[in-house]
């Protein structure tokens, strides 16, 4: 399979985010098939760019193809794909869930449990069981630990409300993976 270079992440999200479904996630070896993630960008009121630059949201503004990690409701770790065809966009794509294929028995380990389905199925339970912290926000992913790789073929995308969020609901800007078992709620049409 193709690594994905960082020219691929210099374009919007919203075309970044349906490419990603499908692609192959790896963190130090672990991770699976990515089948869930959300678009964001600066003129959305529910991005984290929306307001400007700050020193929690820094790695969202810089180069394309680096990890933007963050911490939500100073819980659960989020990792998210910086996007934009220059420095300073402000956008970036969420991954949401992936279906796990790679390091099953740690991923299990990470997270107490052994039920395939949960181990990813949402963002926190993803960077639990993908071992991603906050160490992780900058770094580029076409380097170790991060591996990805494109999809080695077209797969069925959906698109449907993000979710999570408590303004900008109506946009269409999630896309998962038709019929997957792994994602972290139903995907409804928009």
């Amino acid at each position: 399979m193709t690594h994905l270079a960082t020219a691929f992440f210099r374009r919007s999200a919203h075309l970044v985010a349906p490419e990603l479904v499908g692609a192959t996630l790896l963190v130090a070896g672990v991770g699976g098939t990515i089948v869930e993630v959300e678009a964001y960008d600066r003129t959305d009121p529910a991005s984290h760019s929306f307001r400007g630059p700050t020193p929690r949201n820094g790695a969202m503004f810089g180069p394309a193809g680096r990890a933007y990690v963050y911490r939500s409701y100073g819980i659960h770790w989020c990792l998210n794909v910086v996007c934009g065809a220059q420095e300073g966009v402000g956008e970036a794509v969420l991954v949401r869930a992936l279906e796990p294929t790679a390091g099953l028995e740690l991923m299990a380990e990470r997270r107490g449990l052994a039920d395939l389905r949960l181990l990813c199925a949402g963002p926190g339970r993803l960077t639990q069981a993908l071992g991603v912290s906050g160490a992780h926000d900058g770094l580029p992913l076409d380097l170790p630990p991060f591996e990805l790789r494109a999809r080695p073929a077209a797969v069925p995308v959906a698109a449907g409300p993000r979710i999570g969020i408590s303004v900008a609901v109506e946009h269409p800007w999630r896309y998962g993976l038709a019929g997957s078992r792994y994602l972290s709620r139903p995907l409804r049409p928009a």
